[in-house]
């Protein structure tokens, strides 16, 4: 089982995003019995609260259903996950403050499976939910992709 953790601040928009548009994908190439894909986030301050409404009418205009609640990353996320794809910088390092540097090994950034490495900027903020769903599915596209030519099982 391949064990796939996305991760944002809130995890109420990117990273549940990510792992639903990663599920999808996932199961459209007829692999979802190889997967183990999740989402949280690195701080706790939207535990509990559903997919953001933006965030998930963009996923439904995209045929992408799903229901999420936030949590945050805890110790055990991290030990069971493969890989822990970040949407920044920011995400990066606040999740190996949170459960260890020694994990730093299977974090990467989300936006550098697109080609051109990069921040995958927060729609909270910028307001552009269809921009982060397209960045995310390339992502998540390159994702699979680097997954599938570097697993050896």
């Amino acid at each position: 089982m391949i064990n796939v953790l996305f991760v944002c601040l809130g995890n109420i928009c990117r990273s549940p995003t990510a792992e639903l548009v990663f599920k999808k994908l996932v199961d459209d190439a007829g692999l979802s019995d190889r997967f183990s894909i999740d989402s949280c986030g690195s701080s706790d301050e939207e535990e509990g609260n559903p997919i953001y409404p933006p965030a998930l009418r963009v996923l439904n205009a995209h045929g992408i259903d799903g229901a999420h609640r936030a949590r945050q990353i805890t110790y055990a996320d991290a030990e069971r996950a493969d890989y822990i794809a970040v949407m920044d910088e920011r995400n990066r390092s606040d999740v190996l403050r949170r459960v260890g540097y020694s994990f730093r090994d299977k974090v990467f950034k989300l936006g550098d499976f697109d080609g051109e490495p990069h921040d995958i900027f927060d729609p909270w903020f910028t307001r552009n939910f269809e921009r982060a769903y397209d960045e995310i599915y390339r992502g998540c596209k390159g994702l699979l992709d680097y997954i599938n030519r570097n697993r050896t099982a």
